[in-house]
């Protein structure tokens, strides 16, 4: 095994700090801390090294947005010889899944998440593993927008950072113990979240 490539999808900026739809820059902040690995301002974006159980790992929280993800992604998979399938993982939020629960996959379509649409498209597929992080669906109508981009509220806070804590430990038993075993661990059902307020 080479080096092992961890993304964080989110924006950057001090706008989208402990926003939903950054969930995946919190989370690769909390492996960092783990790791005791130092954040530095690189190519299209912030990269942290440290070693974890000996093995070589790398966090990535892109700069370009959201929306151009696959840029910085692709730059350094190229410039790592990161093997996708096996060596690179990404962390973004879900709104598909209740909040605080994780799901880990090999492979996988976008489900209509522009940062993972446009990793696709960099990548020319769809073989790598995520890490989808719950973030519910609890807007009308028409506030999808304003509701990803908010932040955190005060019910909400009390089970997402527990589940920050659990996606950290699950992209490390991935890194040390393979797949199966960070999917085993990991997409075990969290506490019930708050009840769901769908779209009305």
């Amino acid at each position: 095994m080479g080096v092992f490539l961890i993304v964080g999808l989110g924006n950057p900026g001090e706008t989208y700090q402990n926003t939903r739809h950054n969930i995946g820059f919190d989370v690769v902040d909390s492996i960092a801390t783990r790791l005791q690995a130092e954040w530095k301002t690189d190519r299209f974006g912030w990269i942290a090294k440290g070693k974890y159980k000996s093995r070589s790992v790398m966090l990535l929280k892109p700069n370009t947005y959201m929306n151009k993800s696959g840029e910085a992604l692709r730059f350094w998979v190229n410039s790592e010889k990161i093997l996708a399938s096996e060596e690179l993982m990404v962390i973004t939020d879900d709104l598909a899944l209740p909040l605080g629960q994780l799901r880990i996959r090999p492979k996988g379509g976008a489900g209509g998440h522009n940062g993972l649409s446009d990793i696709e498209r960099a990548l020319g597929h769809q073989n790598y593993p995520r890490l989808r992080f719950g973030i519910d669906r609890r807007f009308k109508t028409g506030q999808q927008s304003d509701y990803v981009l908010g932040k955190w509220n005060a019910e909400e806070v009390a089970l997402v950072q527990p589940s920050i804590e659990r996606a950290s430990e699950g992209v490390l038993l991935w890194v040390f113990q393979g797949l199966a075993r960070a999917m085993n661990s990991a997409n075990a059902v969290p506490p019930s979240a708050p009840e769901n307020k769908l779209d009305q």
